[in-house]
C-alpha cells in the first residue's frame, strides 16, 4: 500500500497511508465540531484536504489569481530574534528589517515592534517608538503598523501591581481573583489607548494585536475595549486583532463585552465581539496538538477556521505560523507543513488572508 510524506504536530516527518490520513482528517473535524458545536468538513473538504496532503511536491500553492493578502506578525523579530522565537539570529536595524521584507520578500504589509512585543513595555518608549515609526513610514511604501500582544500577565504579581488570579484562586479568593482581573482589564485598556493613539499620531498605518486573550478572558475583554476606544479616537485607524487560541480561557469566568460573556468563545463567535469593538480584521487561531497527525491538527483547524470566515463580518485572516494554524509546533516549521496548511485554508476555509 502506498505511503506518503506528512508531518507530526511537533514537525517530525513521518509517514502515511492515504487511509490512515483520511482517518486522521475526519477525526481532527469531528473534534472541532463537537467541541464548538459547528459543522463538520464535508465529504469534498475532506477528500481535498488529503490531496494537498499526499502531495509529494516540496511547496505547494494555490493557483494564480487565488492568493491572499499576507500579514505579519512580531515585526523584525523573524529576523533579529533567535530560533527559539522563530527568528534567523541575523543582526539588523528595524528599518533594514521592514524594507527588506517590503522589497525583497513582497511583503503585503509590515509592522513596527518592540523586542518585548507587548504594550506594557512599549509605553515607557513610547516617544523613541513614535520617532522610529516616522523615520520608517518616510521610507517604506507597504503599509505599515505597529504591533504588540496585550500581554495582560505582565499586570500580574510579581511584574505588575495587581494580584495573580491563579494565586488567589488556590487560596479560595474567589471574588478577589476577579476582582484582579477586572482591575488589570481596565489597566490594560488605558495603556492600549495611550500606546496605540500616540503611535497613530506618528503616521502608523494602523495597529496589530497580537495573541489577544493569552491571559484568560479577562485579557480578551481588556483588549476589546482598548480598540473600541482606539476606534473612537482614531476613526480611519486600520485594526487587526489576532486571537490566542480556538477557545477563550475563563479565567475570570464571568467578565462581558457588550453584554456578551467571553469565556468559551470560539472563533465564530470571537469574530462577533472583535468586529463589534471596532477591528477591521479578525486573525482567528487554532492550537497544533504536537502527539497527533499534520493531518489532524489540519482537519480540526479548518473546520474551526472556515466557520469563522462564513459567520464573521469582518475579513479574516486566520494565524498561521509554529504551533497554530496545523502548522507544527517546531521552532522554524518545516516548509511542506507550512505550504499544506496555508493552501488548505485558502481553498477550503475560504479565509480572506494569513
Amino acid at each position: 500500500m502506498t505511503e506518503y510524506y506528512t508531518r507530526m504536530g511537533d514537525g517530525r516527518r513521518v509517514t502515511m497511508t492515504k487511509e490512515q490520513i483520511m482517518n486522521d482528517i475526519q477525526a481532527g473535524t469531528a473534534d472541532a465540531a463537537d467541541m464548538a458545536s459547528i459543522p463538520a468538513l464535508n465529504a469534498n473538504d475532506i477528500e481535498h484536504m488529503c490531496e494537498i496532503i499526499m502531495d509529494q511536491s516540496r511547496v505547494v500553492g494555490v493557483e494564480p489569481g487565488h492568493e491572499v493578502v499576507m500579514t505579519y506578525d512580531i515585526g523584525q523579530l523573524d529576523f533579529t530574534g533567535d530560533n527559539g522565537n522563530s527568528g534567523n539570529g541575523v543582526d539588523m536595524g528595524r528599518l533594514e528589517a521592514a524594507l527588506l521584507h517590503e522589497r525583497a520578500l513582497g511583503a503585503d504589509t509590515f509592522e513596527l515592534a518592540h523586542s518585548d512585543y507587548s504594550i506594557k513595555p512599549v509605553k515607557p518608549v513610547i516617544s523613541m517608538e513614535m520617532q522610529t515609526m516616522e523615520e520608517i513610514q518616510a521610507e517604506i511604501i507597504a503599509p505599515y503598523f505597529y504591533g504588540a500582544m496585550p500581554n495582560m500577565g505582565l499586570y500580574y504579581a510579581p511584574d505588575g501591581p495587581y494580584g495573580n488570579p491563579a494565586d488567589l484562586m488556590r487560596e479560595f479568593k474567589i471574588e478577589e481573583s476577579m476582582a484582579s482581573s477586572e482591575a488589570a482589564a481596565e489597566h490594560l485598556a488605558r495603556d492600549i489607548e495611550f500606546v496605540t493613539t500616540r503611535l497613530q499620531a506618528a503616521g502608523s498605518d494602523g495597529f496589530n494585536f497580537d495573541t489577544t486573550g493569552s491571559a484568560g478572558d479577562a485579557d480578551f475583554v481588556g483588549t476589546l475595549n482598548g480598540v473600541k476606544k482606539l476606534r473612537e479616537l482614531c476613526p480611519e485607524a486600520y485594526i487587526n486583532v489576532g486571537a490566542a487560541g480556538e477557545s477563550v480561557m475563563g479565567i475570570h469566568g464571568m467578565i462581558e463585552f457588550e453584554g456578551e460573556i467571553a469565556a468559551g468563545l470560539y472563533p465564530h463567535q470571537q469574530a462577533q465581539l472583535v468586529a463589534k469593538a471596532g477591528a477591521n480584521v479578525f486573525g482567528a487561531v487554532c492550537n497544533t496538538n504536537t502527539s497527533r497527525s499534520l493531518a489532524w491538527n489540519l482537519g480540526r483547524a479548518v473546520t474551526f477556521i472556515k466557520k469563522a470566515v462564513e459567520d464573521s463580518p469582518i475579513p479574516v485572516h486566520v494565524d498561521m505560523g509554529m504551533g497554530v494554524g496545523g502548522i507544527p509546533m517546531f521552532e522554524t516549521p518545516p516548509l511542506d507543513a507550512v505550504a499544506r496548511c496555508n493552501k488548505a485554508m485558502v481553498e477550503i476555509a475560504k479565509v480572506d488572508g494569513v
